[in-house]
């Protein structure tokens, strides 16, 4: 593992990325957040997921700075008197996974399919595309609340893990067509080349072309479009959330607190959204500019 971190590091994408000082600290900020979302269990100082814990009498607390405020509580409470601190901890743990489960279905369904329209070509290339102009057609926030709301509609009695399966479906439903269309493109490109040319003279099936030689030569537009798509997912899942189509109530994910706060707003308990928009502009910001790197340091004619 460290002679791979070694060779990485001394790579010219390690190169790229230690000369470049927005990379740096959009990863440093990822990493943070990342950190405190996968280990909140341990490093948050409540558990806002349990309510025999929630204390009613400290609800809407400002942050421990302001007047008023609790040492005991950092960042404020919420309307239920959840530790606010704590409860982006945790509502980052869930917007980070619908986000990243979410781009990976998209990115296997996506790579897939446009590999194989990208290849075959004739009438799959054209009902694919076909597809793929439908699912454009209409804006991706819309899909993702029809589906969202479908589910919802079917299974009422939910439990939350089918609830939280159904957002994610929804936003992987609009976000393969990027990655299809990008794989065709590059597909068909690669197709014409020497090497899969003389791969096809030795008798290889076409499958294994794909999969062995194709695939290997496309993945790099894919990866620069996954990392920012990861952003645009998180905000896809909180802006359900907000609507109150996303995660259950019970679950703090960071578009249901910039909700619920949203009704305190203006009535001076500004902490309780302000503090989780926050942090879901600083998780999409980071992941964005990590993007804008990956692709800069990807392509050798911006180098």
């Amino acid at each position: 593992m460290s002679s791979l971190v070694s060779r990485w590091w001394d790579s010219d994408v390690g190169y790229s990325f230690r000369s470049s000082p927005t990379a740096i600290v959009a990863a440093a900020i990822a990493l943070v957040c990342v950190f405190g979302a996968v280990f909140a269990h341990w490093v948050a100082p409540h558990n806002p997921l349990d309510l025999t814990t929630l204390e009613l009498s400290d609800a809407r607390l400002p942050p421990a700075w302001s007047e008023g405020g609790s040492r005991k509580y950092l960042l404020g409470t919420d309307d239920q008197g959840r530790d606010i601190l704590s409860a982006l901890m945790y509502g980052a743990r869930i917007s980070l996974v619908v986000g990243v489960a979410s781009v990976i279905i998209s990115v296997i369904v996506g790579v897939a399919l446009g590999l194989i329209a990208g290849f075959k070509g004739g009438w799959i290339d054209a009902f694919l595309m076909r597809v793929c102009d439908v699912m454009l057609s209409f804006p991706a926030i819309l899909i993702a609340l029809l589906i969202a709301g479908v589910g919802r509609a079917l299974f009422p009695d939910a439990n939350e893990s089918l609830a939280f399966g159904v957002l994610i479906i929804a936003i992987s439903l609009t976000g393969w067509v990027q990655y299809a269309r990008t794989v065709r493109g590059s597909t068909m490109v690669e197709r014409g080349k020497e090497y899969v040319q003389a791969a096809r003279v030795t008798g290889v099936s076409n499958w294994r072309i794909m999969v062995k030689h194709v695939l290997p030569n496309v993945l790099g537009p894919v990866m620069v479009l996954a990392t920012i798509q990861v952003a645009t997912a998180i905000i896809t899942e909180a802006t359900l959330s907000f609507l109150g189509v996303g995660v259950p109530p019970t679950s703090p994910s960071l578009g249901t607190l910039i909700r619920v706060g949203n009704d305190y707003l203006f009535s001076g308990e500004w902490w309780i959204t302000i503090f989780p928009g926050v942090m879901l502009v600083l998780i999409a910001l980071s992941v964005n500019l990590l993007g804008d790197w990956l692709r800069d340091a990807l392509n050798p004619r911006l180098r």
